[in-house]
């Protein structure tokens, strides 16, 4: 994490991202990545390196573990594919702009350019949920009763476990 960075500030919005993990790219690490790209590796940092280069890999593994967890029946695949491909988009997004920021030299960032960079993953991570909502609510509304009570549980779940906010 960023020294300058207030974690009293931080923390909330790590807290807010764990859920967002779940369904898309590790956002939960999202202040990690961001101060990453302004700080000279670190252990800490090159786990951020680890989990970025295999992003593909882990967001196929979450889009496999959700849909079985979710019990998604044919009639529903296609708004099943539409919420997969959204986490596919928001981690290709988000990897898209750690490559950029591992690009510039963090010798040469000022505090207003690692606001700005903060803000820019933050921003993301908003449109991001934004496409996935939409794609959620469209598989959850072909749901049955059964499916959502499931699906509000998945949901509940990931909340309440200890680790949920790994990226």
């Amino acid at each position: 994490m960023h020294p300058t960075r207030p974690t009293a500030l931080v923390l909330p919005l790590t807290r807010s991202l764990a859920f967002a993990a779940l369904l898309s790219a590790p956002l939960a690490a999202l202040p990690m990545m961001a101060a990453h790209a302004q700080t000279a590796p670190t252990p800490k940092t090159a786990a951020v390196d680890v989990a970025t280069s295999e992003k593909a890999e882990t967001v196929e593994q979450r889009i496999t573990s959700l849909r079985e967890a979710l019990k998604i029946k044919p009639d529903q695949e296609k708004q099943w594919n539409d919420v997969a491909q959204a986490m596919r988009d928001n981690a290709a997004n988000m990897q898209k702009l750690v490559a950029e920021k591992h690009k510039e030299a963090p010798q040469n960032m000022t505090a207003v350019d690692d606001l700005e960079t903060y803000q820019k993953f933050a921003q993301a991570h908003v449109d991001g949920l934004k496409h996935l909502n939409s794609a959620f609510k469209s598989l959850y509304s072909k749901m049955d009763d059964g499916q959502k009570k499931n699906a509000d549980q998945v949901f509940a779940n990931f909340h309440r476990e200890p680790n949920s906010g790994r990226g």
